[in-house]
């Protein structure tokens, strides 16, 4: 080799030694700056900030290099910066396994999400006593520990049956404490968080209001257990951070539910994402849920969804159960009927060796 090709060569070197030391110190550098912009919530990104950065540059640039490249260079230098900062941001979260790596349990009466799989299951809505008091005796006989019932239904035409309200949380408390259940029911508003938390053992969050930020702070400084839907068109990321909002009032009772999301297939209610499922629970320390009914929307998946669910790990399977479903006054197509219940939960039976099932 030409010895002045090497000693070109060795002043690369020290040169390329000297502009690692420089990153690394800019990185840390910046990173300190976002960690001060993350403890006052501002944003990371300032893209005035960037082009008078870029502006100087340019004006300084001494060559050989077009400003062009000089500035695509540095671009690129700040976009690794800022994904620098993001990664470590995540590594903060309250919901990310690396903050907390041992599983959360969320003990709630007699149930304990994260200690073995459960069922939660009842009508979709509180219809009226007889209703809710004969499928709780029903559950509660075949080992199920949480029972579900809406009071406030969020309906896409106003003009359907909205639920009993208050009248609703009354019953299904009633039932839940009758039989021995923890009772869990949906809150839509931020005004309605007090009076749900008088009767409600967990706070269901739905899909609708996964993003409704408000209610998730309120939910949270409850210091209820939380049951957050995922939105129906939501990221696994922005399920992730919706959970956050709960986390950070100093509420860690938050579990997870995988519901479904909208896709173009039409033969299902929705789309099952099971990755996302088995996604939470290796990212995140907190229990998780599949929601095989609003998944599926049909009975005939329920047992397969949830055998699937199950065996990926999941905490627990949700399911509806009514009494009659064809006279339910909501979503009579997606709920088991009682005989529907016992042939699933015999399908499911080798699964769910923590829960007592029996026979009447």
């Amino acid at each position: 080799m030409e010895p002045r090709i090497l000693e070109l060569r060795r002043e690369i070197d020290r040169i390329n030694r000297e502009l690692l030391t420089l990153l690394s110190e800019r990185a840390r550098i910046a990173s300190e700056i976002g960690r001060i912009q993350t403890e006052r919530g501002l944003g990371h990104y300032d893209p005035a900030r960037e082009e008078e950065m870029l502006a100087y540059l340019t004006a300084e640039n001494p060559g050989p290099f077009p400003d062009g490249t000089v500035k695509k260079l540095f671009k690129e230098i700040f976009k690794a910066t800022l994904a620098l900062e993001e990664q470590e941001d995540k590594q903060k979260f309250l919901f990310s396994r690396e903050t907390r790596p041992e599983d959360t349990r969320v003990r709630v009466r007699e149930a304990v999400f994260g200690a073995g799989p459960l069922l939660i299951a009842g009508p979709c809505a509180i219809e009226s006593e007889e209703q809710m008091q004969a499928t709780a005796e029903f559950l509660a006989s075949r080992g199920v520990k949480v029972l579900r019932g809406g009071a406030y239904k969020p309906r896409t035409s106003p003009y359907a049956f909205q639920g009993l309200g208050v009248e609703g949380l009354k019953l299904g408390r009633a039932a839940a404490d009758r039989y021995g259940m923890a009772f869990v029911t949906e809150v839509m508003d931020t005004r309605d968080v007090g009076v749900v938390s008088e009767y409600a053992d967990i706070l269901q969050v739905g899909a609708r209001n996964m993003q409704n930020f408000a209610l998730l702070r309120e939910v949270g400084a409850s210091g209820k257990p939380v049951l957050l839907k995922r939105g129906l068109s939501a990221t696994v990321e922005e399920w992730f951070y919706a959970a956050e909002y709960v986390l950070s009032q100093g509420n860690d009772q938050v579990i997870l539910v995988e519901r479904g999301i909208r896709t173009y297939e039409k033969w299902t209610r929705n789309t099952l994402d099971l990755s996302g499922a088995v996604l939470a629970k290796q990212l995140t320390h907190l229990p998780v849920v599949v929601d095989v009914t609003h998944a599926a929307g049909r009975i005939d998946l329920l047992a397969p969804l949830a055998r699937a669910a199950l065996a990926a790990g999941v905490d627990a399977v949700h399911v509806e159960v009514h009494p009659n479903p064809k006279v339910a006054m909501s979503d009579n197509n997606q709920q088991m009927d009682f005989a529907q219940f016992d042939a699933f939960l015999d399908a499911v039976r080798d699964l769910l060796e923590p829960v007592r099932t029996r026979r009447g």
